[in-house]
């Protein structure tokens, strides 16, 4: 129990956390922070922190070092993109997909932050039978 409420403090209960390199981990939580409506979870010094994103999410901050690469890209659920969009177009962020429906039942936009990552921010709208699109169901 101990064991679980200590991993709990450092760690992020989701169960896959994206790992991303920024030059400037104080810049990166700023703009993030700012732009996409992200929180700050935990920052340790100038070379790592944890992001929340939404309801349990997590991303989490790394200093950008050899090997580690610049370009990412990432998916996050959000409740409304269209005031997403709009958030973080004020904000100064590289559209590179405008809003738009999407036969699986998503509203979908994409857009590219300060260092090159690249985002994909979407909601669902509708509860399509992927037969209906191409898809394949499985069990889930």
């Amino acid at each position: 129990m101990i064991r679980a409420m200590l991993s709990n403090r450092s760690m992020a209960r989701s169960i896959v956390i994206p790992e991303l390199a920024y030059p400037d981990i104080g810049s990166a939580i700023d703009w993030l922070c700012k732009a996409f409506g992200f929180t700050l979870r935990i920052r340790m010094g100038n070379h790592r922190a944890q992001l929340n994103v939404g309801d349990g999410g997590a991303v989490v901050l790394i200093e950008e070092s050899a090997g580690v690469s610049l370009r990412t890209a990432v998916m996050v659920r959000v409740p409304d993109v269209n005031a997403h969009y709009e958030r973080v177009k004020r904000s100064g962020g590289k559209i590179l997909r405008e809003p738009a429906d999407y036969p699986y039942g998503e509203r979908q936009y994409n857009v590219e932050d300060f260092a090159g990552h690249r985002w994909c921010f979407s909601q669902s709208i509708a509860d399509v039978d992927p037969r209906e699109w191409g898809g394949t169901p499985a069990e889930l």
